[in-house]
């Protein structure tokens, strides 16, 4: 609506629940909706309006029924939300052209009607609201133009203003103060506007977003897309892209969001939707900051700047994918039922940093037609996979982009206080079968690089191969050149990748840590580990290992007994872990994660420190392949023994596998 007109419709409502300055806030229905017209030209007031409505839920709070005067029993017998504002909007235009205008500008002594009841609630009815709803004036903020010694706007309230003009001899009456402003000026200052749709777009990383513009909404549904976000604040006004969808460590969304409003004061309104319902769900509302909306929204790639240049694009993500896909094999996929913006140029695959297809891309589609029946193709099959199909935003492109691009090839831990050495390589998509010797062979010349001892097989839970190895180099130098001449060479039929990797990286693996394809996990087990796990004879500089064990177990780490000299290894000292008794208390945890192959290349001389006092150390042959530790305390029943320890996976090698040692 034109917001100079000579017509003026004053408005107010109020819900079956809170109402004041909490209106909206509990999600309670519109009861009530009263307007009047004022004819600013001929300085007259119209007919008063005031019409009952019938929520879908019949219940009035007390505080409702105080506030307003009204009963059930009246409530009952209205007419629902929409057929009052058919019946609003006939009156208003019958009146209005009565006086001969062709406008009017909607006036509210607060926006809550508008923004946190009105409009919140004909989305979730699907209500098509009138024209008028999405343009209004505030009372309060023109009146605080006329008079700023009032006090802040959002403080005042009807009697505050009324007061406020009964000490002023120039003003007569507080609808006075409203015509002063418009007759002056011909129209209203502050005219606020609800947006009618959300604007997808992208956001530099170097852009300043204020703190108290955004908030973190948690409990979305895993399939919502950015409009249902902004669907879900309607009546609130979001900045352009400024719906960004949180994903989790392999790149799927973890229900929750973080939005940028265009003030404080949306962000403000957008709080009090503290749990208010997105379907069945409840949706949780926090404040959250500029820095971490950057983190997720922000983006500096030309190649996703340039992707999402094209404005008014539906966007969808297609996960999945073969690693060998084309372009036009995706677009054969989609189908001319579903032209893709620009054909190819509407396609983005994400890729790792070394340019490996990840399975995701991102698909532009110039209108909703298109993309709803391109997400009719979901769970179809191109080639042997199923590809799975999702709305995706803007700021989900430039996250999945982030994620993959600046991720490196095994995540890294938090610093420690060692500077993490490269000397080392990551061979992943062994054949189950390979061994030592496979993978000997498989390095070839570069074999006379590896550290004594220096390969380490990773097992599964089960203990069987999980399909990758880690291999110690002589230096870093070493390291890359065998990523680069091996990786992707073949072994038994299957090609093998050769990823550089620090020492840090492969010691929280073999302590039980897991590896997929989006890096690496700390180990599952927080128990300590039975045997001496980082000390070695042929290393005189463990703790370099042992601070990357307790940054996972600290409260639970055995405190080592002074160093102890042996007599076989005089040079050598070594820390001793004694056994405790509460550590076999649950027989069904991942041995692995406590059992670790040890972190670093071990020599075969003095490999175990001998316990101190009288003692013998007696190795277990031929045990059973799912022996675990309830099995070995129950065969040495009736003995005394201190402890046990099961063999690395470098010293299995120079032995039979499954063998344990016991103390």
């Amino acid at each position: 609506m034109a917001s100079h007109s000579d017509t003026l419709v004053v408005f107010f409502g109020a819900t079956a629940g809170a109402n004041g300055g909490k209106l909206g806030s509990d999600e309670r229905e519109i009861i009530l909706l009263v307007w009047q017209i004022v004819d600013l030209h001929e300085k007259k007031v119209g007919k008063l309006h005031k019409c009952h409505v019938k929520p879908d839920s019949l219940e009035l709070t007390d505080q409702c029924k105080e506030e307003t005067g009204l009963t059930l029993d009246e409530i009952i017998k209205a007419e629902p939300l929409d057929k009052v504002l058919q019946q609003f909007q006939q009156s208003v235009s019958s009146e209005v052209k009565c006086l001969g205008r062709n406008s009017y500008t909607l006036c509210v002594n607060s926006p809550l009607i508008i923004r946190q009841a009105l409009h919140p609630e004909a989305s979730k009815k699907n209500l098509v609201l009138p024209e008028c709803f999405f343009s209004f004036v505030d009372v309060r903020k023109e009146f605080h133009k006329c008079c700023p010694n009032a006090g802040p706007a959002q403080k005042l309230t009807l009697t505050s203003m009324l007061e406020c003009i009964l000490c002023q001899t120039k003003i007569r009456s507080f609808l006075i103060v409203l015509i002063s402003r418009m007759v002056s000026n011909h129209k209203f200052s502050c005219v606020e506007t609800v947006k009618y749709k959300f604007d997808s777009g992208t956001c530099s990383k170097t852009e300043p977003v204020d703190n108290e513009t955004v908030i973190r909404a948690r409990g979305l549904p895993w399939q919502s897309s950015d409009q249902d976000i902004a669907r879900f604040f309607k009546g609130l006004n979001i900045a352009k892209g400024g719906v960004a969808l949180c994903l989790n460590a392999q790149g799927r969304r973890n229900g929750e969001a973080l939005v940028r409003f265009i003030n404080s004061e949306h962000r403000d309104l957008a709080l009090e939707r503290h749990k208010h319902h997105m379907g069945s769900r409840y949706i949780e509302v926090y404040k959250a900051t500029g820095e971490e909306f950057l983190k997720i929204a922000g983006g500096t790639s030309n190649e996703v700047a340039q992707f999402l240049s094209k404005e008014n694009q539906v966007i969808i993500r297609m996960r999945g994918l073969p690693f060998t896909a084309t372009p036009q094999e995706v677009l054969s996929f989609l189908g001319p039922e579903s032209p893709v913006t620009d054909g190819g140029e509407g396609l983005l695959f994400v890729k790792y940093p070394d340019g490996r297809p990840t399975g995701d891309a991102f698909v532009l589609f110039s209108c909703e037609e298109y993309a709803q029946n391109a997400l009719k193709k979901h769970k179809q099959i191109l080639g042997k996979r199923y590809i799975e199909l999702f709305r995706s935003t803007a700021a989900e492109v430039q996250q999945v982009l982030n994620r993959y691009m600046s991720t490196p090839l095994i995540s890294t831990l938090p610093p420690s206080p060692i500077v993490s050495t490269r000397d080392c390589i990551r061979l992943r998509g062994l054949p189950y079968t390979a061994g030592i010797e496979d993978i000997l062979e498989f390095m070839a010349e570069h074999t006379v690089d590896i550290k004594p001892h220096g390969v380490h097989m990773v097992l599964n839970q089960q203990g069987r191969p999980s399909g990758d190895a880690f291999i110690q180099m002589k230096s870093p130098d070493k390291a890359f050149m065998v990523a680069q001449k091996c990786h992707k060479k073949t072994m038994k039929d299957r090609y093998v990748e050769v990823f550089q990797c620090s020492t840090e990286e492969m010691s929280i693996v073999l302590m039980g840590g897991t590896l997929n394809r989006s890096g690496l996990s700390p180990p599952p087990c927080k128990l300590p580990c039975l045997s001496p796990p980082t000390a070695y004879a042929a290393f005189p500089t463990p703790p370099a290992i042992l601070s990357e064990a307790a940054l996972y177990q600290p409260p639970l780490l055995a405190a080592p007994r002074p160093p102890q000299t042996t007599a076989h290894s005089p040079a050598h000292t070594l820390a001793y872990y004694p056994p405790q008794p509460h550590l076999y208390m649950n027989m069904n945890m991942n041995y692995t994660a406590y059992y670790p192959s040890p972190p670093v290349s071990p020599s075969t001389v003095s490999y175990f420190a001998a316990p101190p006092g009288p003692g013998a150390l007696v190795r277990m042959q031929g045990l059973p392949y799912n022996a675990g530790v309830k099995d070995i305390l129950s065969f040495f029943q009736g003995y005394q023994y201190s402890g046990m320890v099961q063999m690395s996976e470098q010293a299995r090698s120079l032995i039979q596998p499954k063998e344990w040692l016991c103390l």
